[in-house]
């Protein structure tokens, strides 16, 4: 894939993230900084550190958006935590070092997805040659009646070498010739087969690491390689539906597991993206004591894997000196001063995000090439509803918006889903009753179905 510059980066980014220019500046130089740093002296690379960022913004605003975007966007491992999970009462088990985990998990995920992709044309082929073979059976099969004859007997060679002679006889060849010419047109695709299907059996246990218990769920059959032999059970099906997975079974054969670990160990170490949600909320605002686990422990705890260390996984070590992390807050209450000097010392860029305008919302509704109107649109299509809606409604929507916002909590781009479903709410319910016809919503209606919603004020907060 072709690297992407900076302007390149935002201007991707601004297809599904209306306004922020500033926070999708500073993404976009981090992630060319990766770039650039790639193409240093391997000695020199070690050195070169990201940049973590630190966003400041309410909720809704895009911060999440941003780096999940980023991340898809070049095709880097992705995992989203909330640092909060890390100060639950009576917090055991998974440590902080479990972002580290996941993240490498996402990443395996990924390596064997494109894998897979690859050989799956030459799976497709074997798995159509073992449907013509259950099709189109041996006339003997070979069963040993002694399991030591399978490694010791001669009569076993024997009847290999029979049912060899016995694939080969021309009425066999001519019969799987026909039959893959049937399968290959597509002629047999509704017919029922039995295929053997693999059992899943997840039989794990768990492991003891000095920091607690850990989830390392370390599969037996694995450690155990080929020696117990996986659980299979039979299952009839039609022959598209069993080319899928006799495919996938194919596929899983045709990939080097060893070799996918090891590229995606090396992908999380210089491409992997770790972001930390609600940072703000392990801040230690001078609240000694309680119940938590003590905010600063937890800082304390995420501050070796910022600053760059190995952590040990079922797959291999993971050094995470490399790995951008993008952390985020609304920072209402806390400042990022009241972070741990380290911590701030870790995240050098901070970028402080913009609550929305009227004019963010309308543009939010139309313009992100997964925009909410396009979507809603999309979906009472389904019903041959052609749902329009005109500019001054779109302005009257985004003003409802920003106004409740203003009003009550603001919960930032969200607040559009909510005004959006009660807006729809009646046209979505009667649409399989309604057929075919071209539905306008206008300012007027906008106005009869949301009116006294932007005009209600939440006394509450005045009321003692």
């Amino acid at each position: 894939m072709k690297e992407l510059t900076p302007r390149e980066i935002v201007k991707q980014l601004d297809k599904y993230i209306i306004g922020q220019k500033k926070a999708k500046k500073s993404v976009a130089i981090a992630l060319r900084n990766r770039y650039r740093r790639n193409k240093l002296d391997k000695e020199f690379q070690e050195e070169v550190k990201p940049k973590n960022i630190i966003m400041m913004g309410p909720t809704g605003v895009g911060k999440t958006e941003i780096a999940r975007r980023l991340a898809k966007l070049v095709k880097a491992p992705f995992v989203k935590v909330e640092a909060t999970k890390f100060t639950e009462v009576g917090y055991v088990g998974r440590d902080v070092e479990s972002m580290i985990r996941d993240l490498l998990e996402t990443s395996i995920r990924m390596v064997k997805n494109e894998k897979i992709n690859k050989v799956y044309d030459r799976a497709e082929k074997l798995a159509d040659k073992r449907i013509v073979e259950i099709l189109v059976p041996s006339k003997k099969k070979n069963n040993y009646p002694n399991p030591l004859e399978a490694f010791f007997g001669n009569s076993a060679n024997v009847d290999a070498e029979k049912e060899e002679n016995e694939d080969k006889s021309d009425d066999i060849k001519y019969r799987r010739t026909e039959m893959k010419n049937k399968l290959k047109n597509g002629e047999l695709e509704e017919e029922t087969i039995e295929i053997e299907v693999e059992q899943n059996n997840n039989s794990t246990m768990e492991m003891f690491s000095g920091a607690g218990l850990e989830e390392f769920n370390i599969n037996m059959s694995d450690v155990l390689g080929g020696i117990i032999p996986k659980q299979k059970k039979k299952r009839k099906m039609k022959i598209k539906e069993a080319r899928k997975i006799l495919a996938s079974q194919e596929a899983q054969k045709l990939v080097d597991m060893d070799r996918i670990k090891e590229i995606a160990i090396k992908r999380v170490e210089n491409n992997g993206i770790v972001f930390i949600d609600e940072i703000d909320k392990i801040c230690d605002r001078g609240n000694k004591g309680g119940p938590d686990v003590s905010r600063e422990g937890v800082q304390r705890d995420i501050l070796p894997i910022i600053e760059g260390s190995t952590i040990v996984t079922k797959h291999g070590p993971v050094k995470t000196d490399h790995i951008l992390f993008i952390a985020a807050g609304a920072f209402h209450v806390a400042k990022i001063s009241d972070l741990i000097p380290e911590i701030q010392g870790r995240f050098p860029i901070r970028v402080e995000l913009d609550s929305l305008t009227k004019e963010n919302f309308e543009e939010i509704l139309v313009k992100p090439q997964n925009a909410l109107i396009k979507q809603y649109k999309l979906l009472l299509n389904t019903e041959g509803i052609d749902l329009k809606f005109q500019e001054d409604a779109i302005k009257e929507i985004a003003q409802t918006a920003y106004i409740i916002n203003e009003q009550s909590e603001n919960i930032g781009a969200r607040r559009l889903h909510t005004i959006l479903e009660e807006l729809l709410e009646e046209v979505s319910f009667e649409a399989p009753e309604i057929g075919m016809q071209e539905i306008v919503i206008t300012k007027k209606y906008v106005n009869d179905r949301l009116g006294e919603k932007a005009n209600q004020k939440d006394l509450s907060k005045y009321i003692l």
